[in-house]
């Protein structure tokens, strides 16, 4: 019956469950879900899903309760990316299993931790190989979920200079900015970084004078310039505003120092936790000496650490390098 829906309203440019390239192995098809569906419960009873509850969004350690989160973001940019894919009539299930699953791959401290990684590790580090990996090799012990391959070409495309194979990934790869963009402004006025007075009048004057107003003006925009086409695309002017915004954000809060001040300790911590179990794999936990078997120390470093929370990470630095007093 949901296939026989999708058939009946979705439009003719949305990807089909029906048509899907199938999956790493094959298996036995649920009698109430589509593939999509069941890759985008798999995303959500997966343990990374959990973990990134208590990963860096852009502020490490902020004080106070409403800063966002690794899923916070995540949940933003799948409401968001939903809400484009039903008013455009493509597969709203395949546009939610991307998005929830697109940044499960990041490491602990945000961005910091991901250009630490890329810096130890020979192979380099990338956040959206790294999901794409979880999900293929990482998650039920060994296994992965094995997701469909739009899914899976999706999550590994959702950055700038990705190339989704379907309109839904490329759906989830502008929501994302259009998501951390603005909550990222959000949280920079939270923590008195910026005042909405402080961005740039030449692309407020496009986008809007307040986050509900940007967030408005650039879903519409991209629902207005894809409907009935083969492509997302959002208008020029707005696309441009939308760029130069981002590219403000960078300047002033994402390499703010005062935003950033904890960030040489965190990839300090990362690096003496890298550099340990490079030492002695033997410490790794089971799962992670079997990979580290399989397909090197490195490797399996990589994995360990880019799967840890900020607050298991700082967890383990203290176990490994901190003394121990007695206690009294």
């Amino acid at each position: 019956m949901q296939e026989e829906w999708e058939a009946t309203y979705l439009s003719p440019f949305a990807s089909f469950s029906t048509k899907t390239k199938g999956r790493i192995r094959d298996e036995e098809e649920c009698d109430v879900r589509t593939c999509y569906q069941r890759d985008r419960d798999r995303i959500i009873h997966s343990k990374a899903f959990r973990r990134m509850k208590d990963k860096t969004q852009v502020f490490l350690s902020p004080e106070g309760d409403h800063y966002r989160t690794r899923l916070t973001h995540t949940l933003e940019v799948s409401q968001i990316s939903r809400t484009c894919a039903r008013a455009l009539m493509l597969n709203e299930h395949l546009t939610e299993a991307i998005a929830l699953g697109h940044d499960l791959g990041h490491t602990p401290f945000g961005h910091a931790g991901e250009a630490e990684l890329n810096l130890l590790s020979s192979a380099g580090f990338e956040h959206s190989r790294q999901s794409l990996r979880v999900v293929d090799v990482l998650e039920k012990k060994g296994q992965g979920l094995n997701l469909t391959f739009e899914v899976r070409d999706g999550i590994l495309n959702h950055q700038t200079k990705g190339k989704p194979s379907t309109l839904e990934g490329k759906i989830v790869r502008l929501c994302d900015k259009i998501a951390y963009i603005n909550h990222d402004i959000d949280d920079a006025i939270r923590g008195q970084l910026l005042k909405e007075e402080d961005l740039p009048g030449e692309y407020t004057a496009i986008l809007g004078g307040s986050v509900r107003e940007r967030l408005n003006t650039m879903i519409h925009d991209l629902i207005t310039n894809s409907l009935n086409q083969n492509d997302i695309k959002m208008s020029q002017p707005v696309y441009q505003a939308m760029m130069g915004l981002r590219a403000f954000m960078f300047e002033h809060v994402y390499r703010n120092p005062m935003a950033k001040k904890e960030e040489k300790k965190a990839r300090k911590l990362l690096a003496a936790l890298y550099e340990y179990y490079i030492s002695n794999p033997d410490d790794l936990s089971e799962g992670y000496q079997i990979l580290a078997r399989q397909e090197g120390t490195e490797t399996a470093v990589c994995d360990y650490i880019a799967g840890m929370t900020d607050r298991y990470a700082v967890m383990k630095f203290q176990e490994l390098f901190e003394p121990k007093f007695w206690k009294v």
